[in-house]
């Protein structure tokens, strides 16, 4: 059976912590609803905010806002830092930006 040890031994990772994480971003590529989810979670524990959270689920901020409301988890609106603050203005301009093209 495959492990991560292999792969480093054959030379094609550093490490396998390189080994997992790369297999950790491949996963949430395939499954986007493990994003979402993971999303919601860290939502919930209000390690991200509603910006952060809608970039990480890859939907807009409106559609994260419908996703957390229909599982009735409450809004925290407005961000509490000006680094929040520009990472939600970031995360619109690229969702304005997708629709655009």
């Amino acid at each position: 059976m495959l492990s991560t040890e292999d792969l480093v031994k054959a030379g094609l990772y550093d490490s396998e912590e390189a080994v997992i994480q790369d297999g950790l971003r491949c996963l949430l590529q395939v499954r986007p609803g493990l994003r979402l989810e993971l999303a919601v979670y860290w939502y919930q524990t209000e390690d991200i905010s509603l910006g952060k959270a809608a970039n990480l689920a890859g939907v807009s901020f409106e559609q994260m806002k419908e996703v957390l409301r229909s599982r009735g988890i409450q809004l925290r609106l407005g961000p509490e830092t000006r680094e929040e603050a520009l990472e939600e203005v970031a995360t619109l301009r690229r969702h304005l930006r997708g629709q655009s093209g």
